[in-house]
């Protein structure tokens, strides 16, 4: 499953990793479960957001625990 991957397999800008890893944030797992709110309680700015929740639907997935069903 996607959620046990690293955060790199998202592909989201240098800045963005970096906040993300000061937080504790190393998996996508540990993105998933974070809402918007919490994203931006740790500094990942509004168009940084946007692109994290575009990766996370690409792989089925959504903010806040999420899940799409996927046909591929």
């Amino acid at each position: 499953m996607y959620t046990e991957q690293n955060i790199m397999e998202l592909k989201v800008n240098s800045d963005t990793l970096s906040l993300l890893r000061e937080n504790n944030v190393n998996t996508i797992n540990d993105i998933w479960s974070l809402k918007r709110t919490d994203l931006k309680k740790i500094g990942v700015a509004d168009s940084q957001i946007n692109h994290i929740r575009i990766k996370l639907q690409l792989m089925g997935l959504d903010l806040n625990k999420k899940k799409y069903k996927i046909d591929r």
